[in-house]
């Protein structure tokens, strides 16, 4: 499967509320890159969701569970390509949250832009899997993650 398949596969994809909150899908991306003594959805995982899904499909990937450890992989460019736009590369969108300067983050995979707003493919938004526009401003970096480089 390319790395557009993977990731459209879990669209949708929800946290459960409540005394089923661990929800099993979710609490795999953690088990698939190392992570396997989270056991609930209630842990960040945007960060989880992308590495898994890079990881699935013959990416490198951060192995990290911090959205901002993206911007250690890959390289940085200009002018991002969305989701499925080739097998060989994905681009990924790295923002802040909370603080430019501090560790929190949000990470997920480029789908466009539309005047000041990024669209952007990603687990953790609002608690599901789905594309969702963020604010320009946030931006910390696009990343482009290559099959055969780290």
């Amino acid at each position: 499967m390319t790395i557009a398949e993977h990731v459209n596969s879990h669209y949708g994809l929800k946290e459960l509320q409540g005394a089923e909150s661990n929800t099993p899908e979710i609490v795999n991306f953690f088990k698939l890159i190392g992570h396997s003594w989270v056991k609930t959805d209630e842990t960040a995982w945007c960060a989880a969701f992308c590495n898994a899904m890079l990881l699935l499909a013959g990416f490198p990937n951060t192995g990290k569970l911090n959205a901002r450890s993206f911007l250690e992989i890959g390289e940085r460019v200009s002018i991002p390509r969305p989701l499925g736009s080739s097998n060989e590369f994905v681009d990924v969108v790295v923002l802040w949250r909370e603080d430019p300067n501090g560790w929190k983050g949000h990470v997920g995979f480029y789908i466009n832009e539309i005047g000041n707003e990024i669209f952007i493919l990603g687990g953790n938004q609002g608690n599901m899997v789905q594309t969702k526009p963020y604010s320009r401003s946030r931006l910390l970096e696009y990343r482009r993650i290559k099959k055969d480089t780290i």
